[in-house]
């Protein structure tokens, strides 16, 4: 592959705008007034795959969004490789808080800044360019699937019967995903565990209408006051989720297995620094990279109720509520966790309001060895690119659908991400550093190579 950075050089700009083409749409599943957006990406994706080189590309309509499935099968004989992306994005607001329109990428000091420029997009669209290098120079090595879906960012819950419908066609033997993190653009790490998910959202409502605080205060109960004290009471003062059971399956790694985490380069302070924050919080006796990828959390990811507008309304409002997001390790199961925290939830409330808590999506959390061909062959594709060995790494992310993949096709998933920390995903200025979106580009091939030699060891 000697020509491999010759290529990517001599392509640059075309590959931008073809990235750039397909960022402008704003592909929101979250929102129905994008629906239209929605089969515009998937027909994006459906004509890119061919363009690329792949003999049979087609969109295929689920109970929700579709999803795109294309292929190459160069030999039944050889292995085959099942790429996975997304083509949604998150809501991009506030908007205000853009530097530029989020849906208008611009490079800005060697960034892209657009959303979905990192997630998924960006790194997705590397699978892309290097397929496309492969089939032109002749030199792919094995067959590749392409399964690009459009719920991700909403829990992908239309996946799972998809999965279970078209086994046969999504056989594979290892699901190849760039949808995370690496530790710095200078120290590659490949994702190994990810955390599985419970999202709920609670409501707690009061009077039968809103009041007037003057006249009611002081004898009627302020739902926002009450779900305040309620969320406040969920977390102890070390830093642990006061649901009874909720640590019941928790895995705990030994003394030697947190030694070998400990090697990841990590500063607190720098860390900090890039936060803007004076003190890190989290569970009391374990590191910050442990808190964020070896134990339980429980965070608000949304509260509102009451007047919010410009100027005074002085309301004793009649609702309040919140969006809270539990992101779990392996053996705890996301149902599971789901009622703990409603049966908790209902009973630590007061009777002057009425609560009730509804589940939105979620999933289960994943550990992909580190001795399997595919982890290998990832690891040597790094070295090659990078210069140095990988790092095993466990994010504190989710991607409900990896343990259904293994669940329901028998697969495992390799999760080699080119993200930063840095890259404000699911923020507003979300970018992707040009220098990883090539580099990403450059390494896939090599995956590719190694898995097969590998493979036929």
């Amino acid at each position: 592959m000697k020509d491999l950075k010759k290529h990517i050089e001599t392509n640059e700009d075309r590959l931008l705008d073809e990235l750039f083409e397909f960022i402008r749409i704003p592909s929101v599943s979250s929102k129905e007034a994008h629906k239209a957006d929605m089969y515009k990406a998937t027909e994006w994706v459906k004509e890119n795959l061919l363009k690329k080189g792949a003999d049979k590309a087609e969109v295929c309509e689920t109970q929700g969004h579709p999803v795109v499935y294309g292929e190459k099968i160069i030999d039944p004989g050889l292995p085959t490789v099942l790429i996975y992306g997304h083509y949604d994005v998150q809501p991009p607001e506030p908007l205000e808080l853009w530097k530029s329109p989020p849906f208008e990428p611009e490079i800005r000091d060697g960034r892209i800044y657009a959303r979905g420029a990192d997630d998924d997009k960006g790194q997705m669209f590397m699978h892309f360019a290097a397929f496309e290098y492969l089939v032109e120079t002749g030199q792919l090595p094995c067959n590749v699937k392409f399964m690009i879906e459009g719920e991700e960012e909403i829990g992908s819950p239309s996946l799972g019967q998809f999965l279970k419908d078209n086994r046969e066609k999504l056989a594979a033997d290892v699901i190849l995903v760039s949808d995370t993190s690496m530790l710095g653009a200078e120290t590659p790490s490949i994702t190994t565990g990810l955390r599985g998910l419970s999202f709920c959202e609670v409501h707690v409502t009061g009077p039968n209408r809103d009041l007037h605080s003057g006249l009611f205060g002081g004898a009627v109960a302020n739902p926002v006051n009450v779900l305040c004290e309620m969320i406040g009471s969920l977390i102890d003062e070390n830093g642990r989720i006061a649901v009874k059971g909720f640590y019941d399956d928790v895995e705990e790694l030994s003394p030697e297995e947190r030694e070998e985490m400990g090697r990841a380069p990590f500063d607190d302070e720098k860390y900090k620094e890039a936060l803007g924050v004076e003190e890190l919080a989290g569970e009391k006796g374990y590191t910050t990279l442990e808190r964020t990828g070896i134990r339980p959390t429980l965070d608000v990811n949304g509260i509102w109720g009451g007047y919010t507008g410009e100027g005074a309304k002085t309301v004793l409002p009649s609702e309040a509520h919140a969006k809270i997001s539990m992101r779990l390790v392996p053996h705890q199961k996301s149902e599971k966790i789901t009622q703990l925290f409603k049966d908790h939830f209902l009973s630590i409330a007061p009777k002057t309001v009425k609560v009730t808590v509804d589940f939105l999506h979620g999933g289960e959390g994943y550990v992909s060895p580190t001795d399997t061909p595919a982890y290998q062959a990832a690891s040597k594709a790094y070295e090659k690119t990078y210069g140095i060995k990988p790092i095993p790494y466990r994010s504190g992310g989710s991607i409900p659908i990896i343990s259904l993949f293994e669940h329901t096709l028998g697969i495992k998933t390799i999760l080699m991400g080119f993200g930063l920390e840095s890259d404000a995903i699911h923020s507003p200025n979300e970018n992707y550093p040009l220098s990883q979106f090539f580099r990403g580009i450059e390494t896939i091939p090599y995956f590719y190579r190694h898995f097969v030699e590998l493979h036929r060891k």
